[in-house]
């Protein structure tokens, strides 16, 4: 039996979101959404946050949908890479 050896480099956060901007080389903007009750009221709010994520091949594009996962600082906002583009989005 030969059995893979896996690296684990610890509990890496994953987060799936929507590119909302694409113009810089290198690096996309995702906006992630979740919903989470209001402290006082307990309604369900949508509440939203934009990640700057490292895309080395400038793969994404404006309206994806992809997973970004946590990484070491990259640059001064970017702590997040590209993982993997789930679906594309329509082109017009």
């Amino acid at each position: 039996m030969s059995e893979a050896i896996v690296e684990v480099r610890g509990n890496r956060k994953e987060r799936v979101g929507v590119v909302v901007s694409d113009v810089q080389d290198k690096t996309i903007v995702v906006k992630v959404d979740r919903r989470t009750p209001h402290p006082l009221y307990k309604k369900i709010v949508k509440v939203s946050k934009k990640f700057t994520a490292h895309d080395e091949n400038n793969d994404a594009k404006k309206g994806d949908t992809v997973r970004i996962i946590e990484t070491r600082p990259l640059s001064r906002s970017k702590r997040w890479r590209l993982l993997e583009i789930i679906s594309r989005a329509v082109q017009e």
